[in-house]
């Protein structure tokens, strides 16, 4: 997996690359591949499926009492052959004479080699036809020999398929929870659609490689040794010439295999880059639209598209010539061994139901060995796709909650910033030796140019990000001595980016109620009525029970910004961060919405990040960060008669409107 640390913006944040998925709205690129160790992985997933070893010891057991039981088959159905032979040429020999007074008399007219084959024929008996008593007995147990291997064989599978499945079911836990250990920083750095692609496509891959092979590799080698040990009982010369072809199919397989192996891995790379492109544009849709950007992505769909048409092709080209090779490599063998199991069958040193049975278990010998070749595609996939997932779940994760974690007694909202230092990059110092301190129920407003270091204090509060140098105390206790889910649940956030799952209205308010907790009919009433949500609400259809999809289509982006305030509402934490939260409401409605945050504000410690000043001019304390660093704070009056910083600022909004106006009425004037 790529390492490349992306260079923060000025202000702080990761900067370059598509949109990542973290809650401050990270910047990441797609990991590049990273050559594959085959054996190494191979070796990872066999312990990844260690829980099922019993499962696996049953299929295994099964196979081999099914993989028995098909191998006997074809030399008990050799008898039946020896019967139906000895049965069509005793027919025509004369009754009541002997096999030796036959083929003394034979050798005495010079027939040799029909006296040899006549010698060498089990269950001859002179002027009789066939058995067909002894024949049907034979097929009798042929059927029951085929119907019990086709019996253990369904029983493999079956046990096959909840062994694979139970352990996809582990591995897609593992990743779940891994992806609530790994830091907001490795999220930031990659793209959501790559990192899907690694949770669905790669696992789903896994499952349909590890389900089509495992059983069918545990068959086949079976197959294999079963079959050349009835091969070496039946004519051990014949066995050897049987061999023949098995190191040529064994180099053939090997040069294929380590051919089409990096295209496997090239091609699950690609799937991924075209899954992050087709993630971001589908989300992204309509500014692409608006900004006519649609040939752009297009174009760039297309490179992504042929890159993995390339890899694939090349994937399943050299891996798909492996059967037709293998294939061949049978008919030779097969050839070979017609050819000398016929002479040995005309010198009498084998019977023909012998030759017979032979032939069928070359064909079983090769079989395998083909289907092994052929599996190595679906094999070299799948172990790519599992170190696709085990490079998820290899990232590094943030530090361990502590064993003995602290809470504040009783909290009352103060939070302080001492020394702190922190920069995304060593060589980029973002800030430094940061003090702040927010009093219990006072109303923190941050502001500056983009890029300051606003949102990145938001980061640090909530332990997205750990600081390099200093401390942040929630009521006199270093956060980093409290869990997280303790800090965290203590703390509403309103971001300037709405979330809201798919669900109904009432479950997304209610999303933010801690565990354990309970909001009551008429406290949820009040909390939707006094951020504006009850009105709009009441409109549609279904009220509060209406479905809203992943992106919430149905409403305008002001309404949603309304109900991730009222959510907050319903939190009633200790502690709020806004962020922009008042950014995508129309005037008339952020006055309202004021009004209901400063009623919100009452008795909370408050934390507010605004570009548009007039919504904070009554906060208790103003903070203008400039580069990471405060260079100015107090309250609106005072920082405007400073005339430093925050005057400038406040002049760059509400000033130069004014003068534009003053400038248009005088021109008029002046013609």
């Amino acid at each position: 997996m790529s390492t490349e640390r992306k260079t923060p913006a000025a202000g702080g944040r990761p900067a370059g690359g598509p949109r990542g998925g973290g809650p401050m709205g990270g910047m990441g690129g797609a990991p590049g591949a990273k050559p594959m160790d085959f054996t190494g992985s191979l070796k990872r997933f066999a312990g990844v499926m260690r829980p099922e070893r019993v499962r696996v010891v049953l299929l295994t057991l099964c196979g081999i009492v099914s993989v028995a039981l098909t191998v006997i088959g074809p030399k008990i159905l050799g008898d039946a052959t020896n019967v139906i032979f000895a049965g069509a040429v005793g027919a025509g020999l004369p009754a009541g004479a002997t096999v030796d007074q036959v083929v003394a008399g034979l050798r005495e007219t010079g027939n040799d080699t029909q006296a040899d084959l006549l010698a060498s024929m089990p269950g001859l008996v002179p002027g009789q036809g066939v058995d067909f008593d002894r024949l049907g007995q034979i097929l009798l147990w042929v059927l029951a020999i085929y119907v019990g291997a086709f019996l253990f064989g369904w029983l493999q599978a079956r046990i096959m398929t909840i062994a694979v499945q139970n352990t996809m079911r582990r591995l897609r836990d593992d990743v779940e929870a891994k992806l609530h250990r790994i830091p907001l920083s490795y999220v930031d750095k990659q793209a959501k659609g790559e990192i899907l692609s690694r949770v669905t496509n790669d696992i789903d891959n896994v499952a349909q490689s590890t389900t089509q092979t495992l059983a069918q590799l545990v068959t086949s080698v079976l197959t294999v040794i079963g079959v050349l040990g009835m091969m070496f009982w039946i004519s051990w010369v014949l066995a050897l010439v049987a061999l023949v072809t098995v190191p040529l199919s064994v180099v053939l397989t090997m040069q294929i295999a380590k051919r089409s192996q990096p295209q496997f891995v090239a091609q699950w790379a690609a799937t991924g880059r075209l899954n992050a492109h087709v993630e971001e544009m589908f989300t992204g849709h309509a500014l692409v639209k608006v900004y006519g950007r649609q040939e752009d992505a297009a174009a760039k769909f297309g490179v992504e598209n042929e890159a993995l048409y390339d890899a694939s092709r090349r994937s399943q080209f050299i891996s798909g010539t492996m059967q037709p090779s293998m294939g061949f490599l049978a008919n030779l063998n097969y050839v070979i061994v017609a050819v000398v199991g016929g002479l040995r069958v005309a010198s009498g040193q084998l019977s023909l139901g012998d030759v017979q049975a032979f032939i069928q278990y070359s064909r079983q010998f090769t079989q395998p060995l083909t289907q092994i070749a052929s599996m190595m595609n679906l094999l070299q996939s799948g172990v790519a796709s599992a170190e696709r997932v085990f490079e998820l779940l290899d990232a590094p994760e943030q530090d361990p909650d502590p064993a003995d974690p602290r809470r504040p007694e009783h909290v009352r909202g103060r939070v302080a910033f001492e020394d702190v230092s922190f920069s995304y990059d060593p060589e980029t110092p973002l800030i430094e030796h940061l003090d702040l301190v927010a009093e219990p129920g006072q109303t923190i407003a941050i502001v500056g140019p983009t890029g300051a270091g606003k949102t990145t204090l938001v980061n640090l509060l909530m332990r997205f990000y750990e600081v390099n140098e200093g401390r942040i105390t929630l009521d006199g206790v270093d956060s980093r001595a409290m869990t997280r889910d303790d800090l965290r649940s203590r703390i509403g956030m309103v971001l300037q980016d709405t979330w809201l799952f798919k669900g109904t209205i009432e479950e997304n308010l209610r999303y933010g109620v801690r565990d354990g907790a309970s909001v009551g009919e008429a406290d949820f009433l009040a909390a939707t009525r006094a951020t504006h949500v009850d009105p709009f609400v009441r409109t549609l259809p279904d009220g509060y029970a209406t479905v809203l999809d992943d992106e919430a289509t149905a409403l305008s982006a002001g309404e949603k910004q309304l109900l991730t305030i009222a959510r907050a509402f319903l939190a009633d934490p200790e502690i709020l961060v806004l962020d922009e939260a008042t950014s995508s409401v129309d005037t008339r409605t952020e006055v309202l919405v004021q009004q209901a945050m400063n009623a919100l504000r009452a008795n909370r410690t408050s934390f507010v990040i605004a570009h548009r000043l007039s919504t904070i001019r009554d906060a208790d304390t103003i903070v203008v960060m400039e580069h990471g660093q405060i260079v100015e704070q107090g309250d609106h009056d005072t920082l405007l008669a400073a005339g430093g910083a925050y005057a400038r600022l406040y002049a760059s909004q509400f000033s130069a409107p004014v003068a534009e106006e003053e400038d248009v009425v005088a021109g008029p004037a002046g013609a």
